[in-house]
């Protein structure tokens, strides 16, 4: 099995470039670009499907033929306002030139359907509460399924506050089983604030098969490819990540861990 936890190639320019041959799975792909006033990235997007997420910072954004002018408004990830985003169909070209330091997520999955190419957020977009107690968490539903725009991508950012859990508890969507469950590869590309904090995540089978527990830093990305996979944040360190899904079916459907499922009875 591939390596789960995948540090940054660097500080600048494309710093992650994960495809699902490199993944070892079938669906997910994940690009990450950092860049300074003045850089660009362009992509052609072939078979695959992309929405591209400014996480931070400001770009001119062309895609399929398609000018959307300078989108971004949020400077700093940890702001929690909602990002500016752009489906871009398959067979189609991309590009961004950055207007100020950037960080711009490009999540990829197969190209289903024939959905154009559009704007997605800010207006759409409305930051939500889960969870409660040191469960509690707040979440920008970019793409999940209740926004048809997208043949294949789930897409969704998650900010932990210090000292919280996340994807807890622990649930996994590894069985193509729906409507019980769905089968959905799945990227963590986390950030902490301050930024020379950590956070953890854990990735596991219930029959041990899988376990692994990475301490992870900002602009890490973690793979999901089975299991459980929840994260913790520590005292003094907010934890964001923006979660990549797909699979053969654009539904979210889990199971929770049988050992912890009591603590969502007791919470809902």
């Amino acid at each position: 099995m591939a390596d789960l936890l995948r540090k940054p190639n660097g500080a600048t320019g494309k710093v992650h470039d994960i495809s699902p041959g490199d993944a070892g799975w079938s669906y997910v792909g994940f690009t990450l670009y950092r860049l300074h006033p003045g850089d660009s990235a362009s992509e052609y997007t072939g078979s695959e499907e992309v929405i591209l997420v400014l996480v931070e910072g400001k770009a001119a954004i062309q895609a399929a033929g398609q000018d959307f002018g300078v989108l971004g408004d949020r400077m700093n990830v940890f702001e929690k306002t909602p990002p500016h985003c752009v489906y871009v169909p398959g067979a189609s070209d991309w590009s961004a030139v950055a207007e100020t330091d950037c960080t711009l997520a490009v999540c990829k999955a197969p190209a289903r359907g024939d959905y154009p190419v559009q704007q997605i957020g800010p207006a759409d977009i409305a930051l939500e509460e889960r969870g409660t107690g040191t469960n509690l968490r707040h979440i920008n539903n970019i793409a999940m399924e209740g926004r048809d725009v997208a043949g294949s991508l789930l897409v969704t950012e998650v900010f932990t506050p210090a000292g919280h859990w996340s994807s807890y508890p622990p649930h996994r969507h590894d069985e193509d089983n729906f409507p019980e469950m769905t089968y959905l590869e799945e990227t963590y590309y986390h950030r902490l604030n301050p930024d020379q904090g950590f956070g953890i995540q854990r990735v596991y089978t219930e029959d041990g098969a899988l376990d692994e527990t990475m301490a992870v830093s900002s602009h890490d990305v973690v793979l999901v490819p089975k299991g459980h996979h929840p994260c913790g944040s520590p005292y003094g360190y907010e934890m964001y990540y923006l979660n990549v899904m797909a699979g053969p079916l654009r539904k979210w459907r889990f199971e929770n861990d049988p050992a912890h499922h009591w603590i969502y009875e007791r919470d809902n």
